[in-house]
């Protein structure tokens, strides 16, 4: 029995100590794919970067600088983008589910077929965004400016002075 419980011993501390390929590595590069899991970027200038497949969750962009930044098929759920710049950024098919985007600006943002479910976007800067087939359901819009956005339905262009809902 004494065996037994030292094997088992071992395989924890190798369990613990060994680090899994699938770890956040927050020191790595920006780049597809990359796997930045809980990190903090706040106030980082991540403008420019190819992003897109990457795994972001609960991932912290407060005042950081993603302006063309392409960010499609990510998965950012619970992510903080408050205060953000993303001006002409590319969400695409991105898992941005329970997200903060307070007063982000998302001018020109695309994000077709985004996930924004339970997404906070209280005064954020949506205008000339496109939000052609995004799931907003629960989503906080509260004084955001949507103003020449492209609606969900990928038809209706919300008229200037749009704030809060498309009109």
């Amino acid at each position: 029995m004494n065996i037994f419980m030292y094997f088992i011993s071992i395989f924890f501390l190798v369990y613990l100590f060994i680090p899994s390929s699938t770890e956040a590595a927050c020191t790595d590069p920006a780049k597809p794919k990359v796997n930045w899991e809980r990190c903090n970027f706040s106030e980082k200038n991540l403008s420019n970067r190819k992003l897109n497949k990457s795994i972001l969750r609960e991932t912290r962009f407060i005042r950081s600088n993603l302006s063309n930044s392409n960010l499609s098929f990510s998965i950012a759920v619970r992510a903080k983008f408050i205060n953000t710049n993303a001006k002409n950024a590319i969400f695409n098919d991105a898992k941005l589910r329970e997200a903060d985007f307070t007063k982000a600006n998302l001018s020109n943002v695309s994000f077709i077929n985004a996930d924004l479910r339970l997404a906070r976007l209280f005064k954020a800067n949506l205008k000339n965004a496109n939000l052609t087939g995004a799931k907003i359901r629960g989503a906080d819009l509260l004084n955001a400016d949507l103003s020449g956005a492209t609606w969900i339905d990928g038809n209706t262009v919300c008229s200037e002075g749009s704030i809060g809902q498309c009109q």
